[in-house]
């Protein structure tokens, strides 16, 4: 990505189902169209922790974009009550459209990673005429025992002080917050039976899934399943070498992958 193609970074701010968030626009100095990618972190994830993807994927598909900090993440309001089992549905019903009026994007191109790709998901089907196309990098849409085990891991870590180091960075003083909403959440007796697949059958636009082989949150038991329940044509792409980020664990051929897929559901 040269120079004079990086995105121009401007702050952006909003309230959205109740609370304030923060985030950055990304403006590209031509755009091949009005369609907006909008960036969706991951359960632990903040815009700070998606790095420079956003930007070379807005400057290689010549389109703007919009990264935000969800409700109780980043630079966000910080959580100020429990979390429910329902709070993926909150975001992609509640959250998202705010955050999308608030930011004038009437044609956005949902990028979402892992709890931001069922994010993604349940919004296309929700607004089955607004989206365009839909990136869901690592998406889950029931629960497998192998990220319950994942999770369980990530508590280890985080009493050992690893994770909750690194996680410091993003989130600060919330940080706490953000570890037990994800980790409590996810392995509560009253989520094991999460699965919202046979939701999904309303979402008609092209999608895009992107999962790494390794991925220790996940299997491609994920990616059959979203293909089985949407409506609309589905591409898979399964990364050799790769974790759960691979925006990060496998960078180029990711953006690859996606900038073909968005270059071929351009208006034109």
């Amino acid at each position: 990505m040269s120079a004079s193609a990086v995105p121009v970074r401007e702050p952006f701010r909003c309230r959205a189902a109740g609370h304030t968030l923060t985030g950055v626009r990304l403006r590209v100095a031509e755009p091949k169209a009005a369609t907006t990618l909008v960036f969706l972190h991951e359960g632990l994830g903040a815009v700070t922790m998606w790095r420079d993807f956003p930007d070379a994927l807005c400057a290689a598909a010549g389109l703007d974009g919009l990264v935000y900090d969800r409700w109780g993440y980043g630079l966000s309001d910080p959580f100020d009550r429990p979390r429910t089992v329902r709070y993926l549905h909150d975001e992609a019903y509640e959250a998202l459209p705010d955050v999308l009026d608030a930011a004038g994007i009437a044609d956005p191109l949902p990028v979402g990673h892992s709890d931001g790709g069922s994010i993604a998901l349940l919004y296309a089907a929700r607004h089955p005429g607004r989206c365009r196309a839909v990136v869901a990098e690592a998406p889950h849409v029931f629960v497998e025992e192998v990220t319950l085990a994942g999770i369980r891991d990530a508590v280890v870590a985080w009493a050992n002080g690893d994770l909750r180091a690194g996680l410091t960075r993003h989130h600060r003083e919330k940080t706490e917050r953000v570890f037990r909403a994800w980790a409590d959440t996810w392995l509560s007796p009253g989520f094991r039976s999460w699965d919202i697949s046979a939701e999904l059958a309303t979402l008609r636009c092209p999608v895009l899934l992107v999962q790494g082989e390794d991925d220790a949150y996940g299997t491609d038991a994920q990616l059959k399943a979203i293909a089985r329940a949407v409506s609309g044509p589905v591409e898979t792409a399964m990364l050799t070498g790769c974790g759960h980020v691979p925006h990060q664990q496998a960078r180029d051929a990711t953006l690859t992958r996606v900038t073909r897929f968005i270059a071929g559901h351009l208006p034109g």
